[in-house]
C-alpha cells in the first residue's frame, strides 16, 4: 500500500451528511439520522486545513405490513408505503490551526433537497358522519431540514488511527403540514452528539471505522409529539488497494439503531411506541484525481435485516467529496 496514496484520502475526508428520513419508532417511522450517513473513511473530521465540497444523492425505498399503525403528521396511520430522493450539499471548513499538535476541528452546513411520495391507509370520517377507511397517497418536494456541525474534532492517535467526536443539529426548516402525509422536514430539532473510532492502515490498506450516536429530539409543537431518544452504532470494514493511479475499496456496512426511551405527549395515542432497525450491505469506494483536484466516491447499498415500528427499507447512498 502506498503510503501517499493514504495520505491522499485522509486529505479528503469529510464530516457526516445526513438527509432526512423520508416519514417523519419515532414520529412517522424513521429518525432525522440516516444509516449509512457517518459510517466510514470519506465521513471523518479532516486532520489538516482545507475546504471541501460534498455532493450526495440518496434513494429510500420502505413499508409496513397492512396492519402496522404509525403516527404521521398527526395521523394514525396503516400500512405505509414510502420512496424517497434526496440530494444534498455539504460545505466543511476545516481552519488553520486553532489547536495544537495532533488535535484539529473543523464545522460544516448541509442543505438537502427532497422529493417524497407516500402512501396509507388513514381512518376519516364520512359527511354522514360514518367512520372509513381511505387509502392515501401523497407527493412532495422542496428544502429538507438543514443538518449544522459547529463543532468537529479530530484526534490523531498515530498515522493509522484517528478518534473523532462532533455534534449534529438538525434544524426544522422542510416544509410541515399537519395531516399531510408526505413532509419534506420533521417539525422538530434534532441534538445529536457522534463520537468515532477509524483505523485506515497505510501499508496493509485494511479499514475498520466505528461511530456511535444518540438523537435527542424536541416536541413537534403541530403534533404535541416528542419522539424518543435513538441510540446508533454504525461501521465499516474495508479492504482497499491500488487502481488507476488512486485507491479502490471493497467491503460492508452494517447500523444498528434502537430507540431507548418511549415516545411521549398528547398525540403519541400509540403509546412509547419504541422502534429499531438493523442492516448491512456492501460498500464500493474510489479515492484518485479529478483533474488537480484530490476526489472520493463511495456507493453503498444497505437493507434492513429487522425493524420494529419503523419502516422496513432499503437505502442506496452515492457520496462524491472534492477538495477545493
Amino acid at each position: 500500500m502506498k503510503r501517499n496514496g493514504t495520505a491522499a484520502i485522509a486529505a479528503i475526508a469529510i464530516a457526516v451528511f445526513s438527509i432526512p428520513g423520508p416519514a417523519s419508532a419515532e414520529e412517522g417511522g424513521t429518525g432525522h439520522c440516516v444509516p449509512g450517513s457517518i459510517a466510514s473513511f470519506i465521513d471523518g473530521v479532516p486532520p489538516s486545513e482545507t475546504f471541501v465540497v460534498r455532493l450526495n444523492l440518496l434513494y429510500y425505498r420502505g413499508s409496513v405490513g397492512a396492519d402496522q399503525p404509525l403516527p404521521i403528521a398527526g395521523l394514525t396511520a396503516f400500512g405505509a408505503e414510502a420512496s424517497s430522493w434526496a440530494t444534498g450539499l455539504t460545505m466543511l471548513w476545516r481552519p488553520p490551526g486553532i489547536f495544537c499538535g495532533r488535535l484539529s476541528d473543523a464545522m460544516s452546513a448541509t442543505i438537502p433537497y427532497v422529493r417524497l411520495d407516500l402512501s396509507a391507509t388513514v381512518n376519516t370520517t364520512l359527511l354522514s358522519g360514518a367512520p372509513v377507511s381511505v387509502r392515501r397517497s401523497t407527493g412532495t418536494s422542496g428544502l429538507g431540514d438543514i443538518v449544522l456541525m459547529p463543532l468537529m474534532l479530530n484526534y490523531s492517535v498515530s498515522r493509522d488511527f484517528n478518534v473523532n467526536i462532533r455534534t449534529g443539529v438538525y434544524a426544522p426548516t422542510g416544509s410541515y403540514e399537519l395531516g399531510r402525509l408526505a413532509n419534506t422536514g420533521k417539525n422538530f430539532w434534532t441534538f445529536e452528539p457522534i463520537p468515532g473510532l477509524m483505523y485506515f492502515g497505510q501499508k496493509n490498506g485494511i479499514e475498520t471505522s466505528v461511530f456511535v450516536g444518540a438523537d435527542f429530539n424536541t416536541e413537534n409543537g403541530a403534533t404535541d409529539y416528542s419522539s424518543g431518544t435513538q441510540f446508533h452504532v454504525d461501521g465499516t470494514v474495508a479492504r482497499h488497494l491500488p487502481l488507476l493511479g488512486g485507491l479502490a475499496g471493497l467491503g460492508v456496512t452494517g447500523y444498528d439503531d434502537d430507540q431507548v426511551t418511549g415516545d411521549s405527549g398528547s398525540g403519541a395515542t400509540l403509546g412509547n411506541f419504541k422502534g429499531m432497525t438493523t442492516g448491512v450491505g456492501p460498500a464500493l469506494s474510489y479515492a484518485g484525481k479529478l483533474g488537480t483536484h484530490d476526489t472520493v466516491v463511495e456507493i453503498k447499498w444497505l437493507h434492513e435485516v429487522e425493524t420494529r415500528n419503523r419502516l422496513e427499507s432499503d437505502i442506496f447512498w452515492l457520496k462524491w467529496v472534492c477538495k477545493v
